[in-house]
């Protein structure tokens, strides 16, 4: 039996290796391939030939159908995207300088004032739309004699340190603006009386009634007083604040990097204040490059070492490349004036003076500057004062020539003269290319009335030569090409009343008893007819009297690259730096979302 034999089952047979059947095997498999691709590929190619045209069709159909495929699949997700603005971007803006200050009580150029606005808050600001609104505070109660103003402060706003602005801040803002020890660029306040009714309440007594009162407080930066309290006025410029300032407003301070100092360039590098009471900005940093002139800014547009610009002339605007960069030129609420200094000369002569009126073509010295100048012919912003308000003088040289006649000044071959003596005039500017193409127009214009014109030109941030004490203070000059700021309110007094002459901003030395007591008035009233009313019979009076020339308003020029989000065309500006009240939606780039459908 099998199973009495274990050892025979158990046996493995013996395996043995032959290269011989191996090779034989091989061969035989080798032949069947090669019959194999004889018969089913080489024989057929013959077929696939004849069939290729088909084959191209349908590759091309299945091509076909998983491209339309994929654009199908595009087009639906795209159909829940759209573009938006990114957010945590550096927006980088260049200003010109210098910056000695980052305390806005002493702000003094378009560098210093741009950074007040993004670090410090104010009680009241202008909106987008250009109307005065609430900043800090949030209510505002006048009582019935119109003298004072009570205002609450929101509970919400903080420092950049953490601590709660509170009413005190605010009196301690108004008291060192009133001590002269502070020598602050903020002045007004001498004759106003501020109490802290409590933390969140502030009271303003005025010794009278000023209608315009409320625009003032957009001009008034709130500091710290927890920081500040025991600094002395006398010391508060050269304070450690001046440079590593705490504020309340939408951005806070990082650090300045000084570039070159013997040039001013630098860059004050802020960042998104996430505790701001109106919300974090968009922005995650915002830079304010700073540079010397309108030249060096020019440069940094073209080279991108900025993103945007500002403090550039219509002149220098045209330089910029459109395919890049968009600019906006937006109307803000000051005028350029030739200004006439009546008690000296030949310009205290009042038929002299209206015959500069007449002789003066607005229009082309507007064209100079570029299209679309807006004109300003009354001593208020075009709109401020309504009704019957007196109109442009018509340009009529032959007019003029006849006033001069009037005058005494007779033409003597090319030149007018009044005994043996020629008429001369001395004609002064401000470093500024809009000025001066419009300083050359307007002495080839006068020169065309028998007039020597003699111009000059000074800078204002140089400091050798003092344009304050050495020009504007000791008016000297005969005519003044300057532009004025008239702000929100038509309230003109600082630059027309008589007691504001010869130390003060009457640059015109300009005294009439009807204007005088027309601006005095016009500031008491409340009532808007009244007010009005007052303000049309100034006008009146001082067309009459050519204390000065109307030129054309000022215009802010604003350049940005094509891929940020800031100024906007439906903004009002009051002043230029009233672009930033809508800093907050500022953005730069953009980005996919999904979009609900």
């Amino acid at each position: 039996m099998a199973e009495n034999q274990p050892n025979k089952w158990r046996r493995l047979p013996k395996l043995s290796f032959n290269s011989k059947e191996l090779s034989r095997r091989m061969k035989k498999v080798e032949g069947a391939t090669v019959k194999h691709a004889r018969r089913f590929v080489f024989k057929r190619m013959d077929s696939i030939r004849e069939v290729r045209r088909h084959i191209i069709l349908w590759v091309l159909t299945i091509g076909l159908i998983i491209g339309a495929s994929g654009l199908q699949l595009m087009w639906f997700q795209q159909s829940y995207r759209t573009t938006a603005n990114a957010t945590d971007g550096t927006y980088a803006e260049a200003v010109q300088g210098p910056v000695n200050t980052l305390n806005p009580i002493f702000a003094n150029t378009s560098a210093e004032e741009s950074a007040s606005a993004l670090l410090f808050s104010r009680l009241l600001t202008y909106d987008q739309s250009g109307h005065l609104n609430y900043d800090l505070a949030n209510s505002m109660t006048i009582s019935p004699d119109q003298t004072t103003y009570t205002l609450s402060i929101r509970p919400d706003a903080r420092w950049s340190d953490g601590v709660y602005v509170r009413a005190k801040d605010v009196v301690f803002t108004v008291n060192l603006l009133k001590d002269p020890a502070t020598r602050s660029t903020i002045s007004g306040w001498d004759d106003i009386t501020v109490t802290a009714l409590n933390d969140l309440t502030v009271q303003f007594k005025l010794p009278d009634v000023y209608a315009a009162f409320p625009h003032a407080l957009d001009f008034l930066p709130i500091l710290p007083e927890h920081i500040l309290r025991d600094v002395a006025p006398s010391e508060m410029r050269e304070n450690a604040f001046s440079t590593n300032p705490i504020g309340s407003g939408p951005f806070t301070l990082r650090f300045i990097q000084d570039i070159d100092s013997s040039t001013g360039r630098s860059i004050i590098h802020l960042a998104r204040n996430n505790t701001y009471y109106k919300g974090a900005p968009k922005l995650d940093r915002f830079q304010l490059h700073v540079y010397a002139s309108g030249d060096a800014i020019i440069r940094a547009v073209t080279t991108s070492e900025v993103n945007a610009a500002t403090d550039l002339t219509v002149t220098d605007a045209a330089k910029i490349t459109s395919d890049r960069y968009a600019v906006n030129r937006e109307p803000i609420n000051a005028g350029v004036y030739a200004l006439f200094n009546t008690t000296v000369g030949v310009m205290s002569d009042k038929v002299v003076r209206q015959a500069l009126q007449a002789g003066t073509d607005t229009a082309a010295l507007r064209a100079v500057v570029g299209k679309n100048t807006p004109e300003i012919h009354l001593p208020f912003i075009t709109g401020q004062v309504t009704g019957d308000v007196p109109s442009e003088i018509v340009y009529d040289k032959a007019n003029a020539g006849r006033l001069l006649d009037q005058a005494g000044w007779k033409l003597e071959g090319n030149v007018r003269k009044k005994d043996g003596v020629p008429l001369r005039l001395s004609v002064v500017t401000t470093k500024n290319n809009d000025f001066e193409r419009v300083l050359d127009a307007m002495a080839t214009e006068w020169r065309g009335l028998g007039i020597t014109v003699t111009t000059s030109i000074v800078d204002p941030t140089d400091p050798s030569q003092n344009v304050v004490q050495n020009i504007l203070q000791p008016r000297a000059y005969d005519v003044l090409l300057y532009q004025l700021t008239i702000g929100g309110d038509p309230d003109v007094y600082a630059y027309w009343h008589s007691s504001q002459a010869s130390k003060g901003f009457n640059f015109s030395n300009y005294s009439n008893p009807i204007s005088d007591d027309a601006l005095a008035s016009a500031r008491t009233r409340i009532e808007p007819d009244l007010r009005n009313a007052k303000y049309v019979t100034f006008a009146k009076q001082w067309m009459a009297d050519a204390p000065a020339i109307g030129l054309f308003q000022a215009t802010t020029q604003y350049v940005s690259s094509k891929n940020v989000h800031a100024l906007t065309d439906t903004q009002t500006l009051i002043s230029a730096t009233d672009r930033y009240s809508t800093v907050l939606y500022w953005t730069v780039g953009d980005r996919l979302v999904q979009r609900t459908p």
